[in-house]
């Protein structure tokens, strides 16, 4: 055993880590969606274009590329319980600057140190529930975390248009103050501090290859439909990108302690869930893009009926977590994973019959059932992980899985906004029918693309991760009775 912890968590401190970490989870994902809906306030404030705000959006995008894959070596180095504190506290301090910023640099400049925060805390809490909990609890734990990430982009938008219409833009911002001080002090008291023993240097010259590699390719995705950049330009940032990447994963054959450990990708149930949570993600990724257009602009609905329509999903995915456990432990990974990416992907596709004459109703049944098979999915492949990597191997495997969730994100925005603009012509671009139209056609790609990424799960076997899902037991106490 190399991971030493500060003592072995008692039964309240167990009880209590699984909120200690979603308070983390949901600081994070609320941050983003709540400020998309800021963009228009921000940018009269600051006298600047709304276009330029973008920035704003990209620097922490870029931020979380560059320091997600050194949280892993960070957590084994100085221990778990400093990083996420450190993590909480930056997030926290870069809130309070980027609220009281009166230029558009400093705001970004704010951002980025927000970003630093934020990478740390997803894969860093996710390792330590792995290390606290172990294989079997940990589907249980696991569906209870990740309840906030998906209500924090539920309820963004509408806290953010609430903030920016009856308080001030610099709101949505100072939310995350006194969630950042609570998390601060439950952190510093509860937390198992997990540490390895002895930690290898870090590799620097794998930091600048991968780190610049990523954040040039999410800066790409993130500026892609600006018109601010050639064909040309985009594509030798596209390749500088591809060579800094190539040059990482050449780095790592020859370098014994390479920032990442790629050689996980040999295990199949880790290459499964990461190579098929990222191309599932290609599709989900696009829906939160697409829904406010759909509906603000499409069908004429105000931002704050626009984010209750998205409320469904939250609901239902709480809904479903309780059953979580027993739907993998009677059916498996392979199975579940399989279907239910095919489901999802249905699912999306049937939001391209939303138009002009759809009821309401509808719409809330279409996002309640569509919240219920993502919240099964997103659970499946977050656990599948962990299923046969080591103790040791966790922090890395949560690295390496946190950059892929990342960046799939990332590029799923990015290419839901060049699909729906691929079929609504530019001088079109305020009419709300041609909007509509270019929203189903995406509604359409990303399905089918979610549909597709299926095929990377096949490639598990009926009785893998049985150790998470429990679902070979099952069989047999079927076969015996």
């Amino acid at each position: 055993m190399t991971a030493t912890t500060a003592g072995v968590p008692d039964e309240p401190t167990r009880r209590l880590l699984p909120w200690l970490v979603a308070v983390a989870f949901f600081m994070q994902a609320l941050d983003t969606t709540i400020l998309n809906t800021a963009v228009p306030a921000i940018a009269h404030a600051m006298e600047v274009s709304p276009i330029n705000v973008k920035s704003v959006l990209a620097s922490y995008t870029l931020s979380l590329a560059v320091f997600i894959p050194v949280s892993g070596w960070m957590a084994d180095r100085f221990g778990t319980r400093r990083v996420i504190a450190s993590a909480i506290g930056l997030f926290t301090v870069g809130s309070i600057l980027c609220g009281l910023a009166t230029s558009i640099e400093t705001l970004v400049a704010c951002r980025v140190l927000q970003g630093m925060g934020g990478a740390m805390m997803m894969p860093v809490g996710r390792m330590t529930l792995a290390r606290t909990f172990g294989k079997t609890d940990l589907v249980k734990v696991m569906s209870f975390v990740a309840i906030p990430s998906l209500i924090g982009p539920m309820i963004g938008p509408v806290a953010g248009g609430l903030i920016v219409v009856y308080l001030d833009w610099r709101g949505v911002f100072y939310v995350n103050v006194p969630v950042g001080l609570l998390g601060l002090y439950f952190v510093g008291r509860y937390l198992p501090d997990y540490r390895e023993e002895k930690t290898h240097p870090l590799d620097y010259a794998g930091l600048v290859l991968f780190g610049g590699g990523i954040a040039l390719l999410s800066w790409v995705l993130e500026v892609f439909g600006d018109h601010t950049l050639s064909l040309g330009e985009i594509l030798v940032l596209l390749a500088l990108s591809a060579a800094l990447l190539a040059g990482y994963g050449i780095r790592t054959m020859v370098t014994a302690f390479p920032l990442l450990d790629l050689a996980l990708f040999r295990i199949r149930t880790f290459r499964a869930a990461v190579n098929g949570g990222f191309f599932t993600r290609l599709g989900l990724g696009g829906i939160p893009f697409l829904f406010p257009l759909l509906y603000q602009v499409g069908l004429g609905y105000s931002p704050v009926l626009s984010g209750l329509l998205v409320l469904p999903q939250a609901i239902a995915s709480v809904g479903l977590k309780t059953f979580l456990p027993a739907i993998l432990e009677r059916l498996g990974y392979r199975t579940v994973l399989v279907g239910n990416t095919i489901l999802v992907g249905l699912l999306i596709m049937s939001f391209a019959t939303v138009g002009i004459d759809t009821p309401l109703w509808r719409i809330v049944v279409q996002a309640f059932i569509l919240g219920s098979f993502t919240s099964l999915q997103y659970t499946s492949m977050n656990t599948l992980v962990y299923a046969d990597v080591s103790g040791a191997q966790t922090s890395s495997a949560s690295t390496i899985a946190a950059t892929g969730q990342q960046l799939s994100i990332s590029f799923g925005v990015a290419g839901a906004a060049l699909i729906a603009a691929l079929f609504v012509p530019s001088h079109l671009h305020t009419h709300p029918a041609a909007i509509v139209d270019g929203v189903q056609y995406a509604f359409l790609v990303l399905g089918g693309l979610t549909i597709l990424s299926s095929v990377v799960f096949m490639e598990l076997k009926p009785d893998d991760a049985e150790s998470l899902s429990h679902h070979d037991a099952a069989q047999r106490h079927d076969h015996e009775h």
